[in-house]
């Protein structure tokens, strides 16, 4: 009887243990850990913020007056700072200076564990989200916060402000930990055509969405990189398209490009201009993929070599992607997104 009992608890442990395994498994597949702080920090970042609870998307502008806002210290939960039991919206607010004689490539913002999402905006431009906000709401409490931040956008003369949008469901929130700062990240790949942002996107399939004629004003709006799942997505499976218009600055009619569209859950093919440029996985053409995940196709890098006569230097261009996500998270979740010239790419590596 004794041995029955010990038999049984054995096997107890063991499936629990496996189960513990796949949940973690499904919950931290996509959680970068927290990067090296070797990197070179260009600004430190803690210390205090303005603070405010509600929800407006007026604050996020970069002329907006904050001052009757509160002053709290990021990091820590804003529960130790005279707002327990509060659960909601809430935004952050940091006015600071470039860094006189920094350079302003190859800048990402560290704003360390969130509880639970964030939308970030530097001088109002939406440079990273974590996690799905209400009614899609999903927690994204696990997963270190590195936003690259373009250099277009960095004011290297005045003031520039970063606007944190922060919702919590339960417990503590806020910006809870971390070496809160900008950071040069050296030795990282980075466009020098940079492509992310907001796109259109729609799910589906249809051959059309590649064409550079089509008309994607009615498609819904989305930031990349980042899951469609915390974007309204939550319970999709299956095909979606991404669509992007941009076009080449000057400087660039001699480059020979390469597309970069980072990491891409699960597998992909790619278009601009309706010409196709590349594809990650194993595609059955005119059905529905089945081997979508043979290889781990989810932590690939994309580079696709632009072929001569494709891209249209002298005005509009358009990139279609075609997405296909076999079950769990879904889309580009991970830069870099852009274009890169064939000699800093081969630089690279």
């Amino acid at each position: 009887m004794t041995r029955k009992i010990i038999n049984s608890a054995f096997i107890l442990i063991i499936l629990l243990c496996g189960l513990f395994s796949l949940t973690g498994c499904f919950e931290f597949r996509h959680s970068p850990p927290p990067p090296n702080y070797d990197a070179d920090k260009v600004l430190d970042l803690s210390g205090l913020w303005k603070f405010t609870i509600g929800d407006n998307m007026n604050w996020r502008m970069r002329n907006y007056d904050d001052s009757d806002w509160e002053e709290i210290k990021v990091p820590s939960s804003w529960e130790n700072q005279g707002f327990h039991g509060y659960n909601g919206f809430a935004w952050y607010q940091k006015s600071f200076s470039f860094p006189q004689n920094t350079s302003d490539k190859n800048i990402y913002l560290h704003l360390g564990y969130v509880d639970d999402v964030d939308e970030v905006y530097f001088n109002g431009q939406l440079i990273g989200v974590s996690g799905g906000f209400p009614p899609y709401y999903q927690t994204a409490y696990n997963a270190y916060r590195r936003y690259y931040v373009p250099p277009e956008i960095i004011n290297k003369t005045g003031d520039n402000i970063i606007s944190v949008r922060v919702y919590d469901a339960e417990l503590e929130g806020g910006i809870m930990s971390g070496n809160i700062g900008l950071y040069r990240a050296e030795g990282i790949l980075n466009p020098n055509i940079n492509l992310s942002g907001e796109w259109k996107f729609k799910t589906g399939d249809d051959s059309l969405w590649s064409q550079k004629s089509f008309n994607d004003s009615r498609w819904s709006r989305i930031f990349v990189p980042a899951h469609w799942e915390t974007q309204g997505y939550k319970d999709h499976n299956g095909f979606a398209w991404y669509r992007k218009s941009f076009t080449i600055p000057e400087g660039y009619d001699e480059e020979k490009l390469i597309l970069l569209l980072g990491k891409i859950d699960d597998i992909d093919q790619a278009f601009i201009n309706g010409k196709f440029v590349g594809s990650t996985g194993i595609w059955q053409e005119g059905e529905t993929p089945t081997e979508f995940n043979r290889n781990n196709e989810y932590l690939e890098l994309r580079a696709y070599f632009i072929p001569d006569g494709v891209l249209n230097t002298d005005g509009e261009n358009v990139i279609a992607v075609r997405v296909y996500d076999g079950f769990r998270d879904g889309g580009i979740y991970e830069g870099p997104i852009g274009l890169i010239t064939q000699k800093n790419y081969r630089e690279y590596w």
